[in-house]
């Protein structure tokens, strides 16, 4: 069996430990592959690190700096960890940079993956698999995208099958609403059911608002996050806690736990419209096959918003011009400071066939090979290259 180191540093918006663990998750059930994945503490207690990453991965024991878990090592990696030998795959991820005593061990036969940040950029394809030499060593780049000229993105092999299941499935849905103990939406009900996941810049006061002041009734489902200060106050409150059921006009929202990687990814695909943000969310949203709201990280010089353009540019081409106007203006207005109530009605009236779209290019995009399987099929090319 294979081995693959993967290093991730752990931020507090959760997505590169987010990206890194499916990664991992899907090298080892669905290519064999044995995998350590090192968790950067440089910057905090290795607990610390740790107790980040429980968030995501509830089976860690943060008393211990490493451990296996669904078959995976995991380990947390500070400044007095000494490594014992690199393994012969090494897939850095996000440019967290590698440790110099790790890369000390590391020859020329070794391959060296630095796994990028998602992006519909056109540029994406021109560097996707280049390399730059460091000494003896040899670093490729690997650009995730939506074409066939890189890397793919991130996706299980029966994902979209397992979501569409769900999505079909009332009996499904009940079961996972009463599993997290929530009020499930009344069987045949017209209210939109709506997931919010966003970083607190956005006009969180200003969407609810719009919600509230809609011609159709919101269920509003909200993951305890950092933005659960701004709930409260829309509501007057001043805290909202998990399992909390709140109302205001044709708005009803419920805030719950924050939630497993598999759990999310229910919550998606039982939704109508999901708000998603960074890189992990978005690409499950897009799994899910219904309509999103992308909000990226934030970035100096409007970089994060030529991201966002460029990828609605792909991902609406070839749809109608209401469809089109209304998703861009809608992820537009949720980059600025402002939802007027008339942006998020126009979204509304154009919601089934922005859904009838989305899932068009669901399964579209579900054609491609994914992200994991292009990554093994590249460090296998690269390593004949180095016989």
């Amino acid at each position: 069996m294979k081995n693959y180191d993967i290093f991730c540093k752990i931020v507090d918006n959760f997505g590169d430990i987010g990206v890194c663990w499916r990664l991992a998750k899907q090298l080892r059930t669905e290519h064999g592959i044995n995998i350590r994945l090192w968790i950067d503490a440089l910057n905090r207690l290795w607990i610390d690190a740790l107790n980040v990453a429980r968030q995501l991965i509830p089976a860690l024991d943060v008393t211990k700096r490493i451990q296996t878990i669904e078959g995976i090592t995991i380990a947390a990696w500070d400044a007095n960890t000494r490594f014992e030998q690199a393994s012969p795959i090494v897939i850095e991820a996000f440019g967290c940079e590698l440790p110099s005593d790790y890369l000390a061990l590391m020859q020329a036969d070794n391959i060296w993956i630095n796994l990028e940040y998602l992006s519909a950029e056109p540029w994406v394809e021109g560097f996707h698999g280049r390399n730059s030499k460091h000494g003896n060593l040899t670093r490729h780049f690997f650009f995730p995208g939506f074409t066939a000229d890189t890397g793919g993105l991130l996706r299980e092999h029966n994902i979209v099958e397992n979501n569409q299941k769900i999505t079909a499935s009332q009996p499904l849905q009940q079961d996972f609403f009463q599993r997290l103990k929530l009020t499930p939406p009344e069987e045949n009900s017209s209210a939109l059911k709506v997931s919010l996941f966003s970083y607190p810049h956005a006009p969180i006061h200003e969407l609810l608002n719009a919600m509230a002041e809609s011609s159709q009734r919101i269920v509003c489902y909200v993951p305890a996050t950092s933005i659960l200060p701004k709930i409260a106050d829309f509501f007057g409150k001043e805290f909202v806690i998990a399992g909390e059921r709140l109302t205001h006009k044709n708005l009803c929202l419920q805030v719950l736990p924050f939630l497993s990687q598999a759990d999310y990814d229910n919550l998606l695909t039982i939704c109508d419209i999901n708000f998603v943000r960074g890189e992990d969310s978005w690409i499950r949203a897009i799994w899910a096959g219904k309509p999103f709201i992308w909000q990226p990280y934030w970035q100096t010089e409007a970089t994060h918003i030529t991201k966002l353009d460029a990828f609605l540019d792909l991902f609406y081409s070839g749809c109608s011009e209401p469809v089109q106007k209304a998703a861009f203006t809608m992820h537009r207005h949720w980059l600025s400071d402002a939802i007027p109530c008339a942006v998020w009605q126009d979204y509304l009236n154009n919601l089934g066939s922005i859904a009838a779209f989305n899932l068009q290019q669901t399964n579209k995009l579900a054609l491609l090979p994914d992200l994991a399987s292009n990554l093994v099929i590249f460090i296998e090319k690269s390593a004949s290259n180095n016989i």
